[in-house]
């Protein structure tokens, strides 16, 4: 993915609520560039997702850098997990399956770096969209950031 200025318009139009600087595109895409994905058609910039390895059970907080990735087995606090940071699809490019198949190309980057498990915060009215790709919220609490309502889901790779 490398047109940050059309991704950074995509995210203001689909989640105007829930806004990031662009900066943490930027870093997540430094991070780990094998965790962005774009979708395209005749050129143009339809959608994208972004995730990294992270801890098993939480996610970092909205609009925060995060300086680096943990690595598998490392101390303190070992990467467990693939975390699903955005994925976000204009509204013409809905319906026919994209989300599915970003979530697969996620799902399948996960299994390559021996992450069991892939966790993600729910907003807005997402949930119903996660819980029919296998994730189910966890008791843990999102981070502040992401308001109320927010809810932490996880499912196996």
């Amino acid at each position: 993915m490398s047109d940050l200025a059309a991704a950074s318009s995509i995210a203001a139009r689909i989640h105007p609520d829930y806004p990031e600087d662009d900066a943490v595109m930027e870093e997540r895409l430094r991070l780990c560039p094998e965790g962005c994905f774009a979708l395209t058609a005749d050129g143009d910039l339809l959608g994208y997702a972004v995730g990294h390895p992270w801890h098993a059970r939480s996610v970092p907080d909205l609009d925060t850098l995060i300086g680096s990735l943990p690595e598998l087995g490392s101390l303190p606090g070992p990467a467990g997990a693939w975390c699903i940071h955005d994925v976000a699809l204009l509204p013409e490019a809905r319906g026919r399956g994209a989300a599915a198949a970003l979530v697969g190309l996620m799902r399948d980057e996960a299994r390559r770096r021996g992450l069991p498990a892939m966790v993600l915060v729910a907003v807005g009215d997402a949930a119903g969209f996660w819980r029919r790709h296998g994730f189910r919220p966890i008791p843990e609490a999102p981070p502040p950031g992401y308001g109320a309502g927010a809810t932490l889901m996880k499912r196996d790779a």
